[in-house]
């Protein structure tokens, strides 16, 4: 089997539990064997996290509750957040955390705690959900509200300075279990079922594409725009991300080297166009407040995604992406270090995008042979580097898995790797739960 990275997996049996009961009884098992245990949720996500190197391998699809009510939904595994999202939305409400692949499943999102382009304002999965239940290594059930916290004393790491982090345990004293649990990526527990924050559907949302002639005028406007009241997205785009997309959205400027994409509830159109005018946009720019031209700017944001997975596969090659953040006043140093070394390295076959608001960027290297990938790998990881030196993480939204977990000894040093691995070893001491996942 593979995830959505093409990373490649095998196991030795295959389980589809319905219950908490029956899966409490195959990891019981499989603890008392000593058999690894792999949790496969919708395999959207992009570090292997999924893929198992034998053992077992738990299928969690068959856990689809899904009640709706005023403020929250009790969601099984399950579910697929396009199904949250839709039955939210049928009594006027939505959930925050808004992933690119509205496949993921709502145990992948809380295993990676995942977050998306609405996290600007909103935050990652970690801050809405409300309680969970939970299967531990030992066949325990267990149910945690939000303000249940961890009965063992931990250290306090030192984490970075970024608005989102996914790389390892962020270990604090005293902290609650909802927050040890998301991003864990099934290292420590296998998330059966949770209770999920739903906030009310905005009666009025702007939305934005707003096209520069160069990245330094994107840069200055995101200074300007990323304290503005209720921005709840604040997305960019490089030139070659635009050129991508020419293909299928001839109308954007042939001017335009680079893109912010926003949203905002509520605001003014006229606002905006004074806004954009002072940044020294485009006037060619698409602002609207039509649920119309909302779902044209969204066709026109999942695009990209689609058409670099195209480029992929005439390549032959996987791609190699990126998903370091720096703290925010860092964003303009980080995004000179990509294009300097991305433009050196691999001129036009390679993508920048994602949240910049955030300073958190995916840089996506598009390689068409095996020098070129290999040559990419290396890249990366100085990358990375230069992320942490800048204060950042190597991991913001995507989680570590199995690809990419032998990032964390950069941005962490031997002893906070090992508090990390003893807590593990408190909640699951032979080691089954998502094997490979963040330590390697």
């Amino acid at each position: 089997m593979t995830d959505a990275s093409g990373f490649e997996g095998h196991a030795e049996r295959e389980f589809a539990p319905e219950s908490a009961g029956e899966l409490a009884e195959i990891v019981g098992e499989a603890n008392s064997l000593g058999v690894p245990v792999t949790i496969l949720g919708a395999a959207t996500g992009v570090t292997g996290g999924c893929c198992p190197q034998g053992g077992w391998l738990v299928d969690m699809r068959r856990f689809r509750r899904l009640e709706i009510f005023e403020g929250r939904a009790v969601a099984g595994a399950g579910v697929a957040l396009s199904d949250l999202n839709g039955a939210a939305g049928r009594t006027g409400q939505f959930y925050a955390p808004d992933p690119t692949e509205w496949a993921a499943s709502v145990g992948g999102s809380i295993a990676t705690n995942a977050s998306g382009s609405r996290s600007f304002l909103y935050g990652s999965t970690r801050q809405h959900v409300l309680s969970m239940e939970c299967v531990f290594a030992d066949g325990a059930v267990r149910r945690f509200r939000w303000e249940d916290r961890i009965g063992f004393d931990v250290p306090a790491l030192p984490l970075p300075a970024t608005t989102k982090n996914t790389a390892g345990y962020p270990l604090t004293p005293g902290m609650r279990w909802i927050d040890l649990i998301c991003g864990s990526e099934g290292t420590l527990a296998v998330v059966t079922e949770a209770e999920l924050r739903l906030l009310p559907l905005p009666r009025e949302l702007l939305t934005g594409v707003i096209f520069f002639r160069e990245d330094d005028e994107a840069a200055r406007a995101v200074e300007a725009w990323r304290s503005l009241h209720r921005l709840r997205m604040l997305e960019y785009l490089d030139a070659g991300s635009l050129d991508l997309l020419r293909t299928a959205f001839p109308e954007i400027p042939a001017e335009a080297r680079a893109c912010l994409l926003i949203e905002q509830e509520p605001a003014e159109i006229d606002g905006w166009l004074e806004r954009v005018e002072a940044a020294g946009a485009l006037e060619e720019s698409w602002i609207a407040t039509s649920a119309a031209d909302r779902e044209r700017f969204r066709k026109f944001r999942h695009a990209l995604p689609e058409m670099v997975n195209g480029r992929v596969r005439r390549n032959g090659f996987q791609k190699l992406g990126s998903d370091f953040a720096v703290p925010v006043e860092r964003n303009r140093e980080m995004l000179g270090i990509y294009h300097r070394e991305l433009d050196r390295e691999f001129p036009a076959r390679y993508v920048l995008f994602g949240h910049i608001g955030d300073a958190h960027l995916h840089a996506n290297i598009l390689p068409s042979s095996a020098e070129e990938e290999s040559r990419g790998k290396a890249l990366m990881k100085e990358l990375a580097k230069a992320a942490v030196a800048l204060g950042g993480t190597v991991s913001a939204e995507h989680g570590l898995g199995k690809r990419k977990a032998h990032l964390l000894h950069l941005q962490y040093d031997e002893a906070a790797i090992a508090a990390m691995r003893h807590v593990k070893a408190q909640l699951d001491p032979r080691g089954i739960l998502g094997r490979g996942n963040i330590f390697g």
